[in-house]
């Protein structure tokens, strides 16, 4: 069982440095041939497009995933079967509904009225065109989630990458500029839409077993699974609105109150910030369903072994991160932007913003068993909180500071919507915080850190930094014994996925494991 939340985890890690990795790419290329201006303008429609796509899946994917691995673990295969279909059909009215909506009447008022910026109104409008094929994707994505096959969530972001790039760069290199981007996307998702029925059709139903007898759902039958789906849905909806809130208000508030070239040193940075839920988003991906499957059994056992190993796991990896993106904000934005210099102004806005990640990444994990216990209404009311805070700290924070204080005001936010939800979360599934090694990794982190405040801040300290501080962090933690048998354990079987490393790491198990 534990096997599936590793393997599961490491499939959506690498979709997701997949789909990073293809994000940055993106971003580097528009950022490189838009300039700070007419990028700003791209940076106004993305957070409409993350938006829009939620509405439009009305929180199905999540509701997919938990419904498909709950029916196999109980056998009933027929209703999972089921649940996948009657979602997609709500899914694909909803897509077209808010396609229309954006197009025609959402994007002409946020350009003129909202952004006083008439130069983003065919951008915002070509937005609309990406909900439909969007909503097909997220519907089977919710279906490879619920049977563990996280290679072919793997797969459809691949191609949605390759698609996004490749023809945003073609449209703006002709002169489409911010409207060739946007227009990039939605060939992306159709590709990707593509790819996804091709897997769905051609593998799925090795996954979901027939039911012994071919049970026919009625009309009443089929809007009672409908009712189950969007009361586990709504919440779901509405904590990630709320979610996209506290990533995107203050983008429109910055809107409103700065200039398009400052909104484009920010969505600069913004991506970089987002490294971390990298690794966050992967395994909340994974502990939903799992959590889900747990609880469906009972088996509080397993329900404790999967909490632990997805907060103790993440941790490994975020607190270091935050702290050396945080910490070389400079050089990585000379880096990454080399050919484009006046974007090393988002800087400080990377500084602060990526140190509140570090909390949102706690927030997404804990979200992600909550919903999957059953209690989806939780997230929803910490995350409206926290957009509530993200607007008012972000209104006064934005006209004080620029793109800093909108920074400032998501940090603050990410804090306050992450200690109530570990609490929660905690409190329901009735586990303990593995506060030892939690601990530990604070203690490996701050060691980090002071060695990394005596590197200089330029690039060549950057490369140094990647080189010796892993090294430094790991060192300390095997010093100070923060792992045990069981994680080693995990190492050693997680290590075959490495291949022709995989001897150098179990190497490195053996040495540290001589030390307990």
């Amino acid at each position: 069982m534990a096997s599936k939340l590793v393997r599961g985890s490491f499939l959506i890690l690498v979709g997701n440095l997949v789909f990073r990795v293809g994000g940055y790419v993106y971003r580097f290329l528009m950022a490189t041939l838009l300039g700070p201006s007419s990028y700003g303008i791209l940076g106004l429609t993305l957070p409409l497009q993350g938006i829009f796509q939620v509405l439009s899946a009305g929180g199905l994917p999540p509701a997919i995933a938990k419904y498909v691995a709950e029916y196999n673990a109980l056998d009933e295969h027929a209703l999972a079967k089921q649940s996948i279909f009657t979602s997609l059909k709500i899914m694909i009215f909803l897509g077209l509904l808010f396609g229309l909506l954006m197009v025609f009447f959402v994007a002409p008022w946020l350009a003129f009225d909202v952004f006083n910026k008439p130069l983003a109104l065919y951008p915002l409008q070509a937005v609309g065109l990406i909900t439909p094929f969007s909503v097909i994707v997220g519907a089977f994505r919710g279906a490879f989630q619920g049977v563990y096959k996280m290679e072919y969530i793997l797969a459809s972001r691949t191609f949605e990458q390759i698609g996004m790039i490749l023809f945003a760069t073609a449209f703006v290199i002709i002169g489409l500029s911010a409207l060739g981007a946007v227009l990039g996307s939605v060939l992306g998702f159709v590709l990707s839409a593509v790819v996804s029925l091709i897997l769905f059709k051609k593998y799925m139903w090795k996954y979901i077993p027939q039911p012994e007898e071919n049970e026919k759902f009625s009309i009443a039958d089929e809007l009672k699974l409908a009712k189950k789906l969007i009361f586990f849905s709504v919440p779901v909806t509405v904590t990630a609105l709320a979610e996209m809130g506290i990533y995107s208000i203050c983008t429109f508030i910055m809107g409103m109150f700065i200039t398009s070239s400052e909104i484009g040193h920010f969505t600069a940075a913004d991506p970089i910030a987002r490294l971390p839920l990298v690794i966050s988003i992967s395994v909340a991906t994974t502990i939903l369903p799992a959590s889900s499957e747990a609880f469906a059994l009972k088996s509080q056992e397993l329900l404790d072994k999967y909490v632990s190993m997805s907060y103790k796991y993440s941790m490994l990896l975020i607190i270091p991160m935050c702290i050396g993106i945080a910490m070389f904000s400079k050089p990585i934005m000379e880096l990454v932007y080399f050919l484009r210099p006046e974007y090393v102004l988002g800087a400080g806005a990377l500084a602060i913003l990526v140190l509140g990640m570090s909390f949102y990444s706690l927030f997404a994990i804990s979200a992600s068993i909550i919903q999957g216990i059953g209690n989806p209404k939780i997230p929803m009311y910490v995350l409206i909180f926290g957009a509530v805070v993200t607007f008012v700290l972000g209104w006064f924070l934005i006209p004080l500071f620029g793109i800093e204080g909108g920074a400032l005001a998501t940090t603050i936010a990410s804090f306050l919507i992450m200690v109530p939800i570990l609490g929660f979360t905690f409190h329901l599934t009735k586990t303990t915080p593995p506060y030892k090694f939690l601990g530990k990794l604070i203690v490996a982190a701050i060691i980090m850190a002071v060695f990394i405040y005596l590197i200089p801040s330029t690039i060549l300290g950057l490369v140094i930094g990647i080189i010796l501080c892993p090294i430094l962090y790991i060192t300390i933690l095997i010093l100070i014994k923060a792992f045990d048998k069981s994680d080693f354990e995990y190492i050693r079987n997680f290590s075959t996925k490495f291949g022709l490393i995989s001897k150098l790491v179990n190497k490195i198990v053996d040495m540290a494991e001589k030390r307990y």
